[in-house]
This record gives C-alpha cells, sequence and structure tokens, in this order.
C-alpha cells in the first residue's frame, strides 16, 4: 500500500483534480458522477477507515452562473452544504482535510492578503467559499489553500486567449484586476508537501510567485507568444468590460496574496513567468 491510496480526492474531473490524479494514481479520485458530494447517503457508502486525508478540489465555480436562481442554489449547495458534510466526515473519522479556497472571499481592496484578512466576498461565488472555508476551519486536522487565476489542463484564460489569437481576433480585457497566476502544477505540489512534511494546520494562500500584474497583460503575453502584437490586445476598466452586461458578479480588483506563511513551511512557489513558459510549452505541444 502507497502512501497516496490514503487519499480520498473530490473532484478529479477539474483541472486540479486532473493534476492530482497524475501525481497519485494510486488514490480514490471520485468525480461528480461517482460520488456525489451533497447527498448524505453517499458518506455511507464509503469506508473511511481505509483513509487518512480529504482532498477537496471540487467547487461551483461559474462565478457569474452562481449569480442566477438555479446558479445561487447549486453554488451554495456544493461550496458550503456538501463541504459541511466532508468536514463532518473528517472530524468522524479523525482524517486530515485539504480545501480549496478562492480570493473572491475577499472584497478586493487590500493587497497584499494575508490568510487572516476578514471575509467580504461581494457575490455569491465568493459567500459560499466563505462558508465553505469557516466550516473547514473547526475540523481540528484540516489545511485551507487560498489561491487565485488558476491555469490547468482543461478550459482557462490562457487557452481562451490562445484561441482568440490564433483566429486573429483582438479582444479587449480587463487592465484593473490584478494578481498572479496560479498553475495546478504548483497547487498539487503544495498539497504534496504538506501532507509530506506536516506543517502547522491552518489557512495558506497559495498561488505562483513574482510580479503581480492585470489580465490585459497575460493576455499581451499569450499574444506575443503566438505571433502577434501585445498591441492587439486593449486593456478597459472592468467597469467598462461589463457595462450593459446582466448577471455579472462583482470582481476583486486585488488579488494577489501574500506567500510569507507558506514559504515558512519551505515550500518556494516558482515564479509564474516561469511557469507559464513550461505550461505554454505542453499547451502548444498538444495543439
Amino acid at each position: 500500500m502507497t502512501k497516496s491510496s490514503l487519499y480520498f480526492i473530490v473532484g478529479a474531473d477539474g483541472q486540479l483534480g486532473s493534476q492530482l490524479r497524475e501525481l497519485y494514481p494510486d488514490a480514490t479520485l471520485v468525480d461528480r458522477n461517482e460520488f456525489d458530494m451533497t447527498d448524505p447517503n453517499a458518506y455511507e457508502a464509503i469506508n473511511w477507515g481505509n483513509y487518512s486525508a480529504i482532498i477537496n478540489v471540487a467547487a461551483m465555480t461559474n462565478v457569474d452562473g452562481a449569480e442566477s436562481e438555479s446558479g445561487r442554489k447549486l453554488a451554495w449547495a456544493v461550496n458550503a452544504y456538501a463541504v459541511g458534510l466532508l468536514c463532518a466526515t473528517a472530524v468522524a473519522h479523525d482524517l486530515t482535510l485539504i480545501h480549496i479556497s478562492s480570493d473572491y472571499v475577499f472584497d478586493g481592496t487590500i493587497s497584499p492578503h494575508l490568510e487572516d484578512e476578514s471575509f467580504a466576498p461581494h457575490g455569491v461565488y465568493g459567500q459560499t467559499k466563505a462558508a465553505g472555508d469557516i466550516a473547514v476551519s473547526v475540523v481540528p486536522k484540516h489545511y485551507i489553500l487560498r489561491t487565485s487565476w488558476v491555469i490547468g489542463n482543461g478550459k482557462n484564460f490562457i487557452g481562451i486567449m490562445k484561441e482568440l489569437a490564433d483566429k486573429e481576433i483582438s479582444p479587449s480585457v480587463v487592465h484593473d484586476q490584478i494578481g498572479r497566476l496560479t498553475f495546478t502544477k504548483t497547487l498539487a505540489d503544495t498539497i504534496e508537501h504538506l501532507l509530506d512534511t506536516s506543517p502547522e494546520f491552518g489557512t495558506y494562500n497559495v498561488t505562483n510567485d513574482g510580479e503581480s500584474v492585470s489580465w490585459a497583460d497575460v493576455a499581451k503575453l499569450v499574444f506575443e507568444r503566438s505571433g502577434r502584437l501585445s498591441t492587439d490586445v486593449t486593456g478597459v476598466s472592468t467597469k467598462e468590460y461589463y457595462a450593459g452586461k446582466n448577471d455579472i458578479a462583482p470582481r476583486p480588483l486585488q488579488s494577489t496574496l501574500s506567500l510569507d506563511k507558506i514559504k515558512r513551511t519551505g515550500f518556494n512557489p516558482p515564479l509564474w513567468p516561469e511557469e507559464f513558459e513550461l505550461y505554454w510549452q505542453q499547451l502548444t505541444e498538444r495543439s
């Protein structure tokens, strides 16, 4: 039996879940079709004595969709209620619970965000993620990993910008939302580090390191790598970008997370520009 066979990973069909599938092939990885995390009965079918840790990387992440009536219900069910069920399971069976959080639990007026900043979410997505964080925080053995701007296998900002560049489309992209990219490999490596070294339980910010930039800056970089001009991307304010659009969730303008605490555990997140180049190479090889 390998150490990773003791891990029960929820959300295997997402970007981070895909990365964890590569890192922990012997773990039990379940997607929404295999394990309905919102159904209390689903938990009774699992022999939790076989595991030492639950890693929850599942979430309802459609930020704008969460503002609709059906989306609001789903966001609360997945991001809050189901997380409560995971917490109860972890407590009952003395398991370590790792949970992925978001910069959306803040209002984006402070930079950089520290782990102990008070919650002040704008929209439904942020509110449900904050509720999930509160539930996880009372589990004796827990790690909350707060992150932002996640990039991995699947649909994401870099892939979308590459498609636009390849189609000779010149987009407008917001230039007043500031943060750092977080590649799923870095998140997965952080999870491995925490499970292997067992630092103090609690909340840790995790993104890639490096200079904070805007989404427009990232888009310009993608266009340059695609053989287009950076000037083909027009920077606009968030207010301008969403003018006249309905059911749009508010975005935090400042998403930079302080990395001091996770660095004190001995983990140093790679610089995002370096990880971008590695990711870009993989992306172009698959194209």
